[in-house]
């Protein structure tokens, strides 16, 4: 997993000097080959136990294993692009041809970066999970619910017992006929949407395995969940509209859907004759 992806990853829940240093490292990261913790430290403007802190924060023992990191992320990529500085912003008056390259290149990058952020192992293991299930209940809030309505319906195509529920009632009533047998896949961008939460507190006391989708880092869903796959962050062009979100977050439940199908040679027929069925509907 990149360390640069961990650390954008993990930007919105950062302190104001750990943030300080991410930004300085995401900035300056050829700089850090040759610099130690004290003059990173100095670099950065702050102290030397943050440096220390922060490498841990990451999933390093310490600052020398957190420095080899990055030496191997700059081996395999170009540092243009991992700074965030030569990503582009949206403007108000951008023209629309501006707009849609500066979309893919933002969508590019949130597409990479959350890849990077989830293991083969991890994706694996919800994979069996899913194939296994008695019942799948799949729920989301906003931009996520539409994720959860599409995975729903994939899975549907192939013959699996998927339902999504957006309403907090309904989903929680089914939950009541869920056992240790079953799978709740939770969808939350930030993690702390309490209603989701909440249904992921009622699976656990039903003993389904609960799978988070959700930022990138320790939050209230993945402490629930038995599975965490991971969604990584990327400033929305347009606020509150989850375009980015979307994105990340369709792109895992994609792969899911890869992954089942690919595994199961009925299963791929079964969805080539659901899209046959759905064309011939859309005709008539």
């Amino acid at each position: 997993m990149s360390s640069f992806s961990k650390i954008k990853a993990l930007l919105p829940q950062l302190s104001a000097s750990e943030a300080k240093l991410a930004n300085f490292v995401l900035d300056n990261a050829q700089q850090i080959r040759t610099l130690s913790s004290i003059e990173l430290a100095q670099a950065a403007g702050v102290s030397q136990s943050s440096v220390i802190k922060f490498s841990q924060k990451l999933g390093y023992k310490g600052f020398p294993a957190f420095k080899l990191a990055i030496v191997d992320d700059l081996n395999l990529q170009s540092l243009k692009q991992l700074n965030t500085n030569e990503r582009l912003p949206t403007n108000n008056d951008d023209p629309i041809a501006d707009l849609a390259a500066k979309l893919i290149q933002h969508k590019t990058t949130v597409l990479e970066e959350t890849l990077q952020l989830n293991q083969s192992e991890d994706v694996n293991q919800v994979i069996s999970k899913i194939k296994s299930a008695r019942k799948i209940l799949i729920s989301g809030i906003g931009s996520s619910n539409l994720v959860a309505n599409d995975f729903a319906l994939k899975l549907q195509q192939i013959g699996l017992p998927a339902l999504s529920q957006v309403d907090e009632i309904s989903a929680s009533a089914y939950l009541a006929t869920m056992h240790k047998d079953d799978l709740f896949i939770a969808i939350s961008s930030s993690g702390d949407s309490k209603s989701i939460v909440t249904l992921a507190e009622q699976a656990t006391r039903n003993e389904c395995c609960v799978v988070s989708i959700s930022k990138y880092g320790n939050n209230a869903l993945t402490e629930q969940a038995e599975l965490n796959l991971f969604t990584a962050f990327e400033k929305e062009p347009v606020e509150h509209a989850g375009i980015l979100t979307r994105t990340a977050c369709t792109l895992i439940t994609d792969v899911l859907f890869l992954g089942l199908t690919q595994s199961h040679s009925r299963w791929q027929k079964r969805a080539s004759l659901a899209t046959d069925n759905m064309r011939a509907i859309r005709h008539n």
